[in-house]
């Protein structure tokens, strides 16, 4: 009788003993990590054992079409200095990447996530079950463990842009009007007055490109400024 007492006082699973697991805990929600509170703790050879990332993708679609293909651009505009964790990129990528497969077409856009997520956050790692008062230390020794990874953005600075044709523009919009349910605080949809992923406006990149002073470089172009040699620019009018 006084041993079987004694089971009853001490639970199987805190007895060292006992082959049982102790019960884990769910993922902490997104808004434990929303504001930048700290500073910025990136991956080093210090800071070890980092999860990766979620997202491992941050172009997606026809990446590799010449910028002449796809003169529209779109762009999410974050409006909340915080913290998006690496989860919350993925989910709006593959948001943004599902709408514009089924509405504008496989061959018709280029998405770019422009954060990378670099920053760590970590986890103090307690127990909240029956009898976990004797297990956890509380507070002592509380700074945590790598848990995931996020990335620090700032007001006004563009999360998603998306390239695609003049007459599919209102779809991208729409695309990333959809991703802004994936991302804590405020975004603005902002459709950009520049050709693609150039940094050049359209009329200045028709003006360009009839001069011969654009020269196609991958997805974007270089522009060939009226220094250097002279062989670059003899025989083209209006150089």
């Amino acid at each position: 009788f006084r041993s079987l007492k004694a089971h009853r006082i001490c639970p199987s699973f805190l007895s060292s003993s006992s082959s049982t697991p102790l019960p884990t805990m769910g993922r902490r929600p997104a808004r434990c990590y929303r504001y930048n509170k700290n500073k910025p703790y990136p991956k080093t050879r210090y800071c070890r054992g980092v999860p990766d990332p979620k997202i491992r993708i941050f172009d997606v679609g026809k990446k590799k079409i010449p910028c002449d293909e796809f003169p529209a651009t779109v762009h999410l505009v974050c409006d909340e200095y915080q913290q998006l964790t690496s989860e919350a990129l993925e989910a709006a990528r593959i948001a943004v990447n599902k709408y514009m497969i089924t509405n504008a077409g496989r061959d018709f856009f280029h998405i770019r996530m422009r954060p990378h997520p670099f920053n760590v956050i970590r986890i103090n790692k307690t127990l909240s079950c029956a009898g976990a008062d004797r297990l956890s230390s509380g507070m002592r020794g509380a700074f945590g463990k790598s848990y995931g990874t996020a990335a620090r953005v700032d007001i006004g600075q563009v999360l998603i842009s998306v390239r695609t044709k003049e007459e599919k523009c209102q779809i991208a919009c729409e695309a990333l009007r959809r991703a802004k349910f994936k991302f804590p605080g405020r975004q603005k949809i902002h459709v950009s007055s520049k050709f693609g992923f150039t940094r050049f406006t359209k009329d200045d990149y028709a003006k360009w490109k009839a001069m011969g002073r654009l020269t196609p470089d991958g997805n974007n172009v270089k522009w060939l400024s009226s220094r250097g040699p002279l062989w670059r620019l003899i025989g083209r009018e209006n150089a």
